[in-house]
């Protein structure tokens, strides 16, 4: 065991029983509701008076704050008492309080980076259990003898001798150079996606980027930073390329169909589109797959590559409106011109129907039963749908022409019986 902390411990045990143990108590009870009470008072004026672009920072702040600040607190008594008694047991509570910091700055990183669900859970208790057994295994002394076990277990890779506890090493500061890596770029991106001068797409594109660019160089640094050549990655790359290019190519596909699609702002997220069967409004816009969302509140998930080259229907490319007909067919007995401005009234007083362009009734022709009309009429917001429009309007010209006696016909036809026998005399 380490001496240091057989040293500690052996003062606990003898300290437990007097009063050098309860003055120690009572200081950690004391630091802990100190900076409890400041901790509440500081979090609570900083972000009712900080600006919005702080809160990032004010967050971490605030979690480590109360660690923090007991820490200090603790700190300041053992270096006042340490002249009279033992202060082991605030240099007990001295660690855990560092550890406490760690696990709670290393949460917050991971929740801003991680979406909720399963994996951010998952990576909150490694977190916290990492960090909580490492604290064990020092203050209990056996950490320096683990790691004297590690560097023992030795094995070769080629010509390389390592041993597990270098493999361990490696490890942990390439995960740790990956999560600082994806740490920033977060921070980056939110920046980018708030340029309100930058197109949308121009800022999608960018982020993606950018994240992919940083993940790349931040593994290089991290596999530079445990020793290993990264000029030898040259051969393995171009491997893993023509791979990639062969047994991924549909994939690679989508992701480059992707890029071009948000480039060329051919569609936005917002869009009214009409794809093979599929009508709705694009909810995302990924660059692998276009999300769209139907009129019935189920989504569609579209790969790039069907959208570059299948036609596709962009019904707000041009404006964000669209143009709905509603045919309707009146007897011949009936007034055409008192219909046609009945029709015309009933669309300028619907208020999802646009002024400009004015809606507009036309003859489409004389047909069978009647005369085909068709009302022409624009809308705003086609991602709201056009059934609600469309039973509203009929209802009201249906009204409308019960009331000024304009008829709509039924099917006529006419059956003439051929051949027909003769009746007996």
């Amino acid at each position: 065991m380490n001496q240091e902390i057989q040293l500690i411990w052996q003062e606990v045990l003898n300290d437990i029983s007097t009063a050098a143990a309860l003055w120690q108590f009572a200081i950690i009870i004391a630091a802990s509701v100190l900076a409890w009470a400041i901790n509440g008072a500081l979090r609570a004026y900083v972000m009712r008076n900080a600006p919005e672009n702080w809160k990032l920072g004010i967050g971490g702040i605030n979690r480590v704050l109360f660690p923090l600040s007991t820490l200090i607190f603790v700190y300041i008594a053992q270096a006042i008492l340490a002249h009279w008694q033992h202060t082991s047991l605030l240099h007990l509570a001295g660690k855990l309080l560092l550890a406490m910091a760690a696990i709670r700055l290393l949460v917050y990183a991971v929740r801003y980076i991680v979406a909720p669900g399963g994996l951010l859970k998952t990576l909150e208790n490694t977190v916290a259990g990492f960090i909580w057994i490492l604290t064990a295994l020092h203050l209990s002394g056996f950490l320096p003898e683990m790691l004297s076990a590690l560097e023992e277990i030795k094995f070769s890779i080629g010509k390389n001798s390592l041993n597990l506890l270098l493999a361990v090493q490696a490890l942990l500061t390439i995960l740790v150079t990956i999560f600082i890596t994806l740490w920033f770029s977060r921070v980056v991106e939110n920046r980018l996606m708030n340029a309100q001068n930058v197109n949308m797409n121009l800022r999608v594109v960018l982020s993606k980027l950018l994240r992919i660019f940083l993940l790349f160089i931040g593994v290089l640094i991290g596999l530079s930073a445990v020793g290993l050549d990264i000029t030898m990655l040259s051969v393995f790359g171009g491997a893993l390329g023509v791979g990639l290019g062969f047994g991924l190519q549909r994939i690679v596909s989508n992701y480059i169909s992707g890029f071009v699609i948000l480039l060329d702002k051919s569609m936005q997220i917002g869009d009214v589109l009409t794809i093979d069967t599929h009508y709705g409004v694009v909810s995302d816009l990924r660059t692998r797959y276009l999300v769209l969302r139907k009129l019935d509140g189920t989504e569609v998930i579209i790969p790039n590559e069907n959208l570059i080259i299948n036609p596709v229907i962009n019904h707000s490319s041009a404006d964000h409106k669209a143009r709905v007909q509603l045919p309707v067919q009146i007897s011949y007995g009936s007034s055409l011109e008192l219909a046609m401005e009945l029709m015309h009234e009933i669309a300028m007083r619907h208020p999802r129907v646009l002024e400009l362009p004015l809606p507009a009734v036309q003859i489409q022709g004389f047909g069978e039963n009647g005369i085909d009309l068709a009302m022409n009429l624009w809308i705003p917001d086609p991602e709201e749908g056009y059934a609600n429009l469309k039973t509203e309007i009929y209802l009201e010209v249906w009204r409308a022409f019960q009331k000024n006696n304009i008829s709509i016909p039924y099917p006529q036809r006419e059956v003439r019986i051929l051949n027909e026998p003769q009746p007996e005399a």
